[in-house]
């Protein structure tokens, strides 16, 4: 078939490229810059998705990364596609920086003595959706429903991680708007130049047969 694996990946290699993507991290970056600077969009559109990409990532979303960036660039007017794309600030080298930060930023403002740690934060992720799996199977089952942990994560957890990310998703946010912007512009204009010289190049090609 056209477009599949020539080796198709095992078990183990399917479970690796969950956390590391197959060509690499650095690969996998040039892919996304690539795709951002070739989106068919103005250079403000696609700069202000990005900031939104960016912007969700740092919040305690996950699973609803996509549908958060693709929102907040809808209201922002900028490229949704562009904002899908940079989720990927959000990735297994950021992620603990963001989760750290957030958490003891949104502790800090809201009084608290102690923040979550992120091993913490991160087995409560896993608790929760548990206890959404359990309760989704209660539906079926005479079994009953549980929401203690739910309860224990939103305020323990959620509301802090929420309230720091949301700040330093702006800090990251907007910086990354402006830095976006003139390297789209810059690309742009570039690739403009090198039609125009193929253009000419052509026209001259044509005019000099007889």
């Amino acid at each position: 078939m056209v477009f599949k694996r020539r080796s198709p990946r095992n078990f183990r290699e399917k479970l690796v490229n969950l956390v590391i993507p197959g060509g690499g991290w650095g690969r996998s970056a040039n892919y996304v810059m690539h795709r951002l600077r070739r989106l068919p969009d103005s250079p403000e559109r696609i700069a202000k998705g990005v900031a939104a990409g960016v912007a969700v990532s740092c919040t305690p979303l996950f699973g609803l990364h996509f549908v958060a960036a693709a929102s907040l660039a809808w209201a922002l007017r900028g490229n949704i596609l562009a904002s899908l794309l940079a989720t990927f600030f959000g990735n297994p080298f950021t992620f603990p920086v963001i989760a750290v930060s957030a958490l003891e930023l949104g502790s800090f403002l809201l009084g608290r003595e102690r923040s979550a740690k992120a091993p913490e934060a991160i087995r409560a992720f896993g608790e929760i959706w548990g206890e959404f799996g359990r309760n989704f199977l209660a539906i079926f089952t005479d079994a009953p429903f549980h929401w203690e942990k739910l309860s224990k994560f939103g305020w323990d957890i959620f509301v802090p991680y929420m309230l720091g990310g949301v700040i330093i998703g702006v800090i990251c946010g907007v910086p990354a708007y402006f830095l976006s912007l003139p390297v789209i512009r810059a690309y742009r204009n570039r690739r403009l130049k090198k039609l125009q010289e193929r253009f000419e190049l052509a026209r001259k090609t044509q005019e000099k047969k007889p």
